[in-house]
């Protein structure tokens, strides 16, 4: 008995050689040996071949995760967004240049009047003490004045034209501030707030209340910038030959990277944009995708691609795999595409899958340089679309943070790019549908509890991931990778992830029974609405 080897565990090349097709929760590692603290892990990274990220974060370019303030957001704590391309070719560009002309985390909605409006009552002010005044009465147009909400209240006659009592030529600071320098000088002239300016242009508008509230956030390492010292922007196209105008384009817009945005990439479409792109643009990377196998990845490789976009019905809300049964694994995927892209010197994104810090973590070590995430950051502030309230209350966790929901639940919608909703405007050529007289989704609509602002939830689960990358006894991405080649070992862990469903499947039922949700549709919408949050059974009962 003392001489028979007992094992303990599997090596990824075993388990992953078995013919079986692994998700996240398929799979759980093996702790390692600790001999270094949480903080000495290293998670800086590469996007693609020549775009370097301080944390493996990734924005979906998805039509209700990112546009231009997501975009700044992800660049500030040192990851990137990808703008998507459900719009037209002047929509997405104009994203782009936003984000590209701001060096602060944020993007503001000021209220803006032309000289010849009146305020007409104190809701026109919204939650800001001013109003500022343009010629045009829009940001995009050169600024005049400002009226403060305290000279407002002072007037007797409230209809006056707003010309007649604004503060011509107020403070203001150049676009090319960053946020150091913005609330530096706010802090020396005593203001309460300042307008950005760019070429006369209003871009932004920073209050004391949003220094306080940024420098209360966590800080995590260095934003993602460019040789310009601008922000790192990424945006999508797709594989059409109007996408070659998209993409000349985005390219003057300021775009780092492109990523051709296919929901099946091994395709003689992509294989010729992925050659056009770089005979015509060699600064840009062009990252391809998506893939799930050794073969896909090959064909792209060769075409020239600088990254790989790996994953193919793995998201919350993409149906693919139900509807036309094709797809992986996840975590099989990305085991698989990364060992052959490795030798090729060509990134890995993990895309979709991600609905908490163990996915990232397993993401990684597998082999995936990056993640990309869509629910995981549909909801927060960042997202587009405006919040709605359900009606009940009760306590929830989300991630690492309490939330307390009085009288209405926080929620924005959320929509696979593969719904019927979302090609309506566009994105069916993603799924070689444009052309087609039938449409088929392979995504559905629904909707996620308000997150707050990545600024915050981001910096909190890159905390998480150090603490997992410790517990392997890997330092550093490429450490992690490196013990998946040798010691690191895995099982799989069906079991007690079962058990994880169960309540899952009760919070599901229990906001059938809210009538918060449709019953035929709870699975698409309310069994994913928390994600990547968790309940526990008490916090639902109380």
């Amino acid at each position: 008995m003392h001489g028979n080897i007992i094992d303990d565990g599997f090596p990824a090349v075993k388990l992953f050689n078995q013919g079986y097709s692994y998700t996240y929760d398929d799979v759980i590692f093996h702790p390692g040996y600790i001999d270094f603290p949480a903080d000495a892990v290293k998670l800086d990274t590469r996007l693609s071949r020549n775009i370097y990220l301080s944390i493996p974060c990734v924005a979906s370019p998805m039509d209700t995760v990112t546009e231009s303030a997501m975009a700044v957001a992800m660049a500030s704590v040192g990851g990137i967004g990808i703008v998507h391309s459900n719009n037209s070719v002047a929509e997405q560009a104009a994203l782009v240049r936003s984000a590209k002309s701001r060096r602060i985390p944020f993007v503001s909605d000021p209220v803006v009047k032309s000289a010849t409006d009146s305020v007409d009552s104190i809701s026109d002010f919204g939650s800001a003490p001013y109003v500022l005044v343009t010629e045009s009465g829009t940001a995009k147009s050169k600024m005049l004045g400002v009226v403060l909400r305290s000279d407002w209240e002072k007037l007797s006659d409230k209809g006056v034209r707003v010309s007649e009592y604004m503060i011509s030529s107020p403070e203001s600071v150049p676009a090319s501030y960053d946020f150091e320098q913005v609330a530096g000088h706010l802090a020396a002239k005593n203001l309460s707030f300042v307008p950005v300016v760019r070429d006369e242009e209003v871009v932004d508008v920073v209050t004391a209340a949003d220094v306080e509230r940024i420098r209360g956030l966590p800080q995590l390492g260095m934003p993602s910038l460019d040789a310009k010292g601008q922000f790192l922007v990424g945006a999508a196209i797709g594989t059409r030959e109007s996408d070659k105008e998209r993409l000349e384009h985005l390219v003057k817009a300021g775009a780092n990277v492109i990523v051709l945005d296919s929901s099946q990439g091994n395709s003689s479409y992509q294989i010729e944009m992925i050659k056009y792109a770089k005979k015509m643009y060699p600064e840009i990377d062009v990252i391809g995708g998506n893939v799930v196998t050794i073969r896909q990845a090959q064909n792209l490789i060769q075409a020239g691609v600088d990254g790989l976009r790996v994953g193919m019905g793995s998201g919350s809300i993409c149906t693919t795999q139900e509807v036309c049964a094709v797809g992986r694994g996840q975590a099989t995927a990305v085991y698989k595409v990364s060992s052959v892209a490795e030798r090729s010197g060509v990134p890995v994104i993990a895309d979709g899958g991600i609905s908490n810090s163990g996915h990232i973590v397993k993401a990684l070590t597998l082999g995936a340089s990056t993640v990309m995430m869509g629910s995981f950051l549909a909801g927060s502030n960042e997202a587009p679309g405006a919040y709605e309230y359900k009606p009940f209350s009760f306590l929830y966790r989300l991630g690492f943070l309490l939330h307390t929901v009085e009288n209405g639940l926080k929620i924005k919608k959320y929509r696979g790019m593969g719904s019927l909703e979302a090609m309506t405007k566009g994105s069916d050529a993603r799924y070689l549908g444009d052309t087609a007289k039938l449409k088929i989704a392979q995504g559905v609509v629904g909707a996620v509890a308000d997150k707050g602002s990545v600024l915050k939830f981001i910096p909190y689960t890159m905390q998480a991931v150090k603490q997992g990358f410790q517990d392997l006894g890997a330092s550093s991405l490429q450490s992690a990778h490196d013990l998946l080649r040798s010691e690191l070992t895995l099982e799989m862990a069906k079991s007690e992830l079962e058990q994880h469903k169960l309540k899952e499947e009760f919070m599901g039922w229990f906001l059938m029974k809210r009538n918060i949700f449709d019953q035929s549709n709870y699975r698409a919408t309310a069994f994913r609405l928390f994600s990547p949050g968790k309940f526990t059974l008490k916090s639902i009962l109380d």
